[in-house]
């Protein structure tokens, strides 16, 4: 009896030391170039000052495409440059109970996802700095479709 607790006590030292060295080793990867993400209430004032255009990639948790943007989209040299000259980028959770200010309203970032009509993950929505939608698009988005759809925006905001 004691020889089987004794190996058994081993044996749980040995998973446990295994399971703290391989979870302590799993650090998030830090995207090199990604756009400098600011809160909803940040870049709405930033906008009203410089007339820039806002930004918003509403993600979800979990999402694969949401990842694959992040990783791929985002950090492009093309795509900077464009977010850089012409907008302010917001990041929001659109499953979050997190509280954003929108407008001066205070707004879970859900139901500010729910107003903006997102059906699937990753959103886009793109509005100008008093809270018009100019445009939004819905799903993953390459580098060339999105660069595109960026300056696409930037010219209807100058045709209105």
């Amino acid at each position: 009896m004691n020889r089987k607790v004794i190996i058994g006590t081993v044996i749980t030292l040995f998973i446990f030391i295994f399971a703290y060295f391989s979870f302590s080793q799993i650090v998030p990867q830090e995207i090199e170039n990604a756009p400098e993400w600011l809160s909803m209430e940040q870049a709405m004032t930033q906008a009203s000052m410089d007339d820039r255009l806002v930004m918003i990639d509403i993600y979800e948790v979990g999402c694969q495409f949401c990842r694959k943007m992040d990783r791929e989209t985002y950090p492009s040299p093309s795509v900077r440059s464009v977010l850089d000259r012409d907008y302010h980028p917001v990041k929001i959770n659109g499953n979050s109970e997190n509280i954003m200010n929108f407008l001066g309203d205070e707004i879970a970032e859900r139901d500010f996802a729910a107003q903006m009509g997102v059906t699937a993950f990753p959103f886009t929505v793109i509005m100008d700095s008093e809270g018009n939608i100019i445009d939004s698009r819905r799903g993953y988005q390459d580098v060339v479709g999105f660069t595109r759809f960026l300056n696409g925006a930037v010219e209807k905001s100058r045709e209105s």
